[in-house]
């Protein structure tokens, strides 16, 4: 695992997009971005699969078509979706990579963003595995922000005021990450100093919660 222990964690992102330390999960459901878009705006989502239930590996099935529409009364309506994010961050801060930042994630459907709609033509989007109503863990706060701060300087056009959740690029249609996620908390974090020396164990292979 390529570890940059003086990154906080995380080395840097590659030419292609990939975030080193990141898990690799690459989903079918992708494509190019429009030739000479530049990426500058990041969509913080929530998702869990059966909604509220975070104990199994439905969201990787979900994001490499391979959902099994007989396995909860719920996918039957979902099975046949082709969607994916660029980064998944699941309870315990485990941090999964389903497509590079250099390519299309189909994570925000019809968008409008300052009045330029595709959203997923110019952003990256992040999943956090939750709910618009249960609050998020401490470790994907942790987690959040340091692929946040990884991705604006990789992106420098992503300021601050370019991050937006899907529900103010999709109002209306989506209500995510929902009044459960510290906006406050977030932007704090992402303005500090990486601690390394005093962030908890959040290893990858730690077993998600």
């Amino acid at each position: 695992m390529d570890v940059d222990e003086r990154a906080g964690g995380y080395a840097e992102i590659d030419d292609a997009g990939w975030l080193a330390g990141a898990e690799r999960r690459p989903s079918p459901s992708q494509d190019r971005r429009p030739p000479g878009t530049a990426i500058d705006l990041l969509v913080i989502h929530n998702i869990s699969l059966p909604p509220g239930d975070f104990s199994g590996n439905w969201i990787d099935d979900l994001f490499l078509d391979r959902l099994d529409p007989a396995a909860h009364p719920y996918f039957r309506a979902i099975a046949g979706l082709r969607v994916s994010a660029h980064l998944l961050i699941r309870r315990s801060g485990r941090l999964l990579q389903y497509v590079a930042f250099e390519q299309r994630a189909w994570h925000a459907g019809v968008s409008l963003f300052r009045g330029r709609e595709r959203c997923n033509d110019f952003s990256i989007g992040i999943e956090l595995e939750g709910t618009d109503d249960i609050p998020f863990t401490d470790a994907q706060y942790m987690r959040l922000a340091e692929c946040s701060r990884r991705i604006l300087r990789r992106y420098p056009a992503i300021t601050e005021d370019r991050i937006a959740g899907h529900a103010e690029i999709a109002p209306g249609r989506k209500t995510d990450p929902g009044p459960a996620f510290d906006w406050d908390r977030y932007r704090r974090s992402l303005r500090a100093e990486d601690r390394a020396a005093a962030a908890p164990d959040l290893s990858l292979d730690r077993p998600a919660e």
